[in-house]
């Protein structure tokens, strides 16, 4: 259940195993909520503080892309503009200028593609970032791609494969009978199902009858869209306060609060406010662009921040795909890949573990780390 990237993608995986028949139903029209929201940035590297068990998987779903928009492509002839610009992360003051070195030490260490600009440096490469820059750090394996376009992939992908997709469908309860899923009770009535994902993001929490007690709260994400055209940047664009995305199409995103707000999608003056500060303090020349757009999305995020993958232990066919937080559309690829392994192969991939929902059992939350 849950028509956004994380379940068309796991239902995409499924579809192409074969053998199986997949549902999948959504509240509204599939992929319009965070997954319509998002920023499309793929870059773990950019705001990783250590090599955890959460950076790897992300770094793992990042390197599956290349491959990913490339099959999707042929399968449906939309190309998700994988691009591999890179991303740079701009320090203006003496804070930033030591988080940056920290984070470049690491990560140098651990043999990552990153590099360390001097203010010269990170001007030559985007000549319209403020004067008042001190530093920076370029990740080169850090990419963006266009995640409405990657909606859109998905959608044709399952369409293709004959997975039923079911719209304006909200599902209100799980049924267990003999500690086994049995199904789910929806607006649209009951629907027999002997194994059931739980991709519902944001929503999660007010489904009925879960056997853990996994909370999942929306966290308000506001975006910005600006008119550059022709483009001023050619990175994505970090900096301790947010960050800018160009689009080839001549948008330019800024992005993003992040405020508990249940589940109120308004755009406020003051989030306006803050993300205009923001994109100016990184290129002064968007003070001159026209706003064209502006949108709230909501991010899923469980109690510990991570995400929350792989089987139940108390219910035999239920799983979880939810709780990825900032980074949903980042980690698709590799929900895709281990949900479906995981329920046709019936072993837990190892990569799992960390991420487990049984860490929520009995109130007891395991640490998810190193």
């Amino acid at each position: 259940m849950g028509g956004g990237v994380i379940g068309l993608t796991i239902a995409r995986a499924l579809a192409q195993r074969g053998g199986v028949d997949v549902m999948l139903m959504e509240r509204g029209r599939p992929g319009t909520e965070a997954s319509w929201a998002a920023g499309g940035i793929l870059a773990p590297q950019v705001e990783a503080d250590s090599a955890d068990d959460f950076f790897r998987l992300a770094c793992a779903s990042r390197d599956l892309y290349p491959a990913f928009a490339h099959s999707l492509k042929d399968q449906t002839g939309i190309d998700v503009e994988l691009d591999r610009t890179g991303t740079l992360y701009l320090g203006f003051t003496t804070e930033d200028e030591h988080e940056l070195r920290r984070r470049f030490e690491w990560q140098s260490s651990e043999g990552l593609s990153v590099e360390w600009l001097t203010a010269p440096e990170a001007q030559s490469l985007e000549s319209g970032i403020s004067a008042k820059v001190r530093c920076g750090l370029r990740f080169p394996n850090d990419h963006q791609i266009e995640n409405r376009r990657l909606v859109q992939a998905l959608l044709h992908a399952n369409k293709k494969l004959g997975v039923r997709l079911v719209t304006d469908c909200s599902v209100n309860e799980l049924r267990i009978e003999n500690g086994k899923v049995s199904g789910v009770y929806s607006s649209l009535g009951f629907i027999a199902a002997p194994i059931v994902v739980v991709a519902a993001g944001a929503w999660t929490s007010l489904i009925k009858w879960m056997p853990l007690e996994i909370e999942v709260e929306p966290i308000r994400g506001q975006m910005l869209c600006f008119e550059a055209r022709p483009q001023i940047t050619r990175h994505v664009i970090y900096s301790s306060r947010g960050y800018l995305v160009p689009r080839s199409d001549g948008r330019l995103l800024a992005g993003s609060t992040t405020e508990r707000a249940g589940f109120d999608k308004r755009v406020t003056d003051d989030g306006i406010s803050a993300l205009k500060s923001m994109a100016m303090e990184i290129l002064p020349a968007i003070a001159a662009l026209p706003l064209a757009e502006s949108w709230a999305g909501f991010r899923p995020r469980a109690a510990d921040n991570f995400p929350v993958l792989g089987p139940c232990e108390e219910i035999d066919g239920l799983f979880y795909a939810t709780g990825h937080y900032r980074n949903g559309i980042l980690l698709a690829p590799i929900t895709g890949e281990l949900i479906a392994g995981a329920i046709l192969d019936q072993t837990v991939p190892a990569m799992l573990d960390a991420f487990t929902p049984n860490r929520f059992a009995d109130g007891v939350r395991r640490a998810v780390g190193v």
